[in-house]
């Protein structure tokens, strides 16, 4: 080439550079999200031991095909709530806990881009949880969740991904509401701060300090509602997307609800939100549109919508990956450890003294030696079959790793506490023609509520005593406790010793609080018994050493009066089990 060819070379290059600087490029991102998968890693319901519509394998199968699409512009997110749920995770936490975290596994073989902390991953406890933590590759998320020697996240607050040459932000949070729900002991040294307070810090820091081109809220928050207190809102995703400017995007879960809808805040922008509910049935699907012109984002536009992944076909790769692990766990699940000689089911539990309820209600008596004993129905309507019961079959009898207490109440907190949850159970009737439970209609397709206005989780009933519910009577005037269950008097100025659940006495549901009238910060010097391991573990052991069970209601207490209470049962019971 000349000397002359050369330079004309160099000006057509340059000229050609420079032209193409002054051209607008566009640029797609698509940002792919799971929450609460709750341990639901493989297609297969190891607690039901049958075949399961979700699973991470399935969305393994959609991930690829997205990065087929965009190649390296998907971020993959993950919204906490990852090791509680399926015996998959209670398998790894306490079984065998030396092995690697499923849950830390599956996040690391899917190449997710970061992962936040969920209520029921703190749960676990440090032990499990900071084990996790360490064996995650992805970035874990976290700004609100503060160590107290430190003042700092104990996680990272956010994390920096780059696409195509554009900067984006993550800034992950938890629900504050953790000290509702959980004994200190198992978040020890943390606090967890103000969602709406932290989101408006760490936005103001993140734009100064990093100014990214895109802001994505990854928030273990539901939409809105929860618990309220005057230091915050159990649910408040929505919240922050109204009232701190600055995301382009916010993707929440925790509520297992599926949301998508844009909200306007309070500079006038629109800002995408998205909750793909739970058990990784769905994810939130979101597209970023950038326009680049001379190296700055001259437009941005974000859309996207809430996915079901069910009819996507299960990665066989990722089953052979982990095929051991699997075996492993369906040996644990398979095992028989005793019999039952009758049915019996969640569904009755709501309608009246019911043998689900009661053969809880004994273990917790029987263990404790309690006076009363406190419990609701954990899943909206499973049933433990008459025959063998295998150690999966836990998993339904109870859902969660709750332990057992016991506190000291009076007989008037007793009542008011029965009064609060049979308030959000059941209707007032003033006609023979009303319901009798308190239903909702948007609550239908809400996965924890099923047509109930309230959680039906938080719908206590008692034994040890022999009590009515009056459903013709006003909130707070229902119960009437007649006796205790052997016939003695029951007195509202005496101490009772209560039995019920880890959850419960630690405020979870209020209905201690709210409920009962005791002061939250009287609740720890209540405790008189804390049982070492969870409920399940003494159910499978109670269940082994009875060999052969035969669990039947007390039939303690009734709804009524009657004439009116049973045919409204029987209405209500085929509009909401139809």
């Amino acid at each position: 080439m000349t000397p002359q060819m050369r330079k004309h070379f160099i000006f057509l290059f340059t000229a050609l550079c420079l032209f193409q600087s002054t051209m607008a490029q566009s640029v797609k991102i698509k940002v792919i999200q799971t929450s609460d998968v709750h341990g639901s890693f493989f297609p297969y319901d190891f607690i039901n031991r049958k075949a399961k519509s979700g699973s991470l394998a399935r969305v393994s199968t959609y991930v690829k095909k997205a990065r087929a699409t965009y190649g390296p512009n998907v971020i993959l997110l993950d919204n906490g709530d990852i090791l509680q749920g399926q015996p998959t995770c209670y398998y790894c936490n306490f079984v065998k806990p030396s092995m690697p975290n499923l849950a830390a596994s599956v996040i690391n073989y899917l190449h997710y881009d970061a992962q936040t902390v969920g209520n029921h991953d703190i749960e676990t406890g440090h032990d499990v949880y900071d084990k996790w933590i360490s064996e995650v590759k992805c970035p874990v998320l976290g700004a609100n969740i503060i160590d107290t020697r430190t003042g700092k996240p104990y996680v990272h607050p956010y994390t920096i991904l780059y696409r195509d040459g554009v900067k984006i932000a993550v800034l992950g949070m938890l629900t504050p509401a953790i000290p509702n729900w959980l004994k200190e002991s198992l978040w020890a040294g943390l606090r967890f701060d103000n969602i709406v307070t932290s989101a408006k810090s760490w936005v103001e820091y993140i734009q100064k300090n990093e100014q990214p081109d895109i802001l994505i809220g990854l928030f273990h928050s539901g939409r809105e509602g929860g618990i309220h207190t005057p230091e915050y809102d159990e649910d408040a995703s929505l919240t922050v997307a109204r009232q701190v400017p600055g995301f382009d995007l916010i993707l929440f879960g925790h509520d297992h609800t599926r949301f998508s809808g844009s909200v306007v805040n309070n500079a006038g922008q629109s800002v995408l939100c998205l909750d793909p509910s739970c058990d990784a049935l769905m994810v939130s699907d979101a597209t970023i549109h950038l326009t680049k012109k001379n190296g700055k984002i001259v437009e941005k536009k974000v859309t996207g919508d809430v996915v079901s992944i069910t009819g996507e076909a299960v990665d066989s790769s990722f089953i052979r990956h982990f095929q051991a692990d699997i075996d492993s766990v369906k040996a644990f699940t398979d095992r028989r450890i005793g019999r039952f000689e009758n049915t019996i089911y969640t569904r009755d539990c709501y309608f009246g003294s019911a043998a689900f309820t009661d053969f809880i209600h004994d273990l917790q008596l029987n263990i404790t030696k309690a006076d009363i004993s406190f419990n609701a129905p954990l899943s909206f309507d499973i049933s433990i079959k008459q025959g063998d019961i295998h150690v999966s079959d836990l998993f339904n009898l109870y859902k969660y790793e709750n332990q057992i207490y016991v506190l000291r109440m009076t007989g008037a907190e007793v009542r008011r506490h029965l009064e609060m949850s049979y308030d959000l159970w059941c209707n007032t009737m003033t006609s023979p023609d009303d319901h009798i439970m308190l239903l909702s209609e948007w609550a239908k397709d809400d996965r924890q509520r099923f047509g109930f206005k309230n959680l039906a989780f938080n719908f206590d009933s008692a034994a040890g005593i022999i009590y009515e519910v009056d459903v013709t009577q006003p909130d707070g005037h229902k119960v009437r406790i007649l006796s205790m269950a052997d016939g003695t008097p029951f007195d509202e100025n005496r101490w009772y010793r209560v039995a019920m659940n880890s959850y419960r006495g630690n405020g979870g549901g209020e209905l201690l609080t709210k409920g009962a009238g005791i002061p939250r910060e009287q609740l720890k010097s209540r405790i008189i018994f804390e049982s070492e391991k969870d409920q399940r573990y003494y159910l499978m052991k109670a269940i082994e050493k009875a060999g052969t069970m035969n669990p039947k209601p007390h039939n303690n207490w009734r709804f009524v009066p009657v004439e009116w209470a049973q045919p409204a049962i029987e209405r209500d019971k085929k509009l909401i089990f139809h």
